[in-house]
This record gives C-alpha cells, structure tokens and sequence, in this order.
C-alpha cells in the first residue's frame, strides 16, 4: 500500500499541539470588521482549539495519530 499523502491545504491552515489538540484560525476575522468591537477582534487573532468533532477529520488529512 502506498503511503498517505499530506492535505496541502489542512497543513497550511493547521497544526497539532504537543498534546494533541488541533490548533487553527477563528471564524469571522477577515472581514466586516468595523462593527465588531477591538476586544473581539484581538480575541479573533489569536489561535483557536477546533473543537473534538473536528479534530479526528482535520488529524486524517494532516495524517497524524490515529
């Protein structure tokens, strides 16, 4: 059997945390944001934990763990 390829576009967007967590980017952050307070916008900047339903599909693509 040949090898798993890396997702070209999930290893870009993603990464996986020491832990095992996968870490990516908020929804909502690139644009309308004149109506969104600072606050909530340097919270958008910051890395997000996708959530556990998400993981298992985004560590297949980047072809981590089980």
């Amino acid at each position: 059997m040949p090898k798993m390829k890396t997702h070209s576009g999930a290893k870009k967007r993603f990464k996986v945390t020491a832990k095992g967590k996968v870490r990516g980017r908020h929804a909502f952050s690139s644009h309308i944001l004149e109506k969104k307070s600072p606050k909530r916008k340097r919270a958008l900047g910051r890395p997000a934990i996708m959530s556990d339903d998400d993981a298992p599909r985004i560590k297949k693509l980047l072809g981590v763990g089980k």
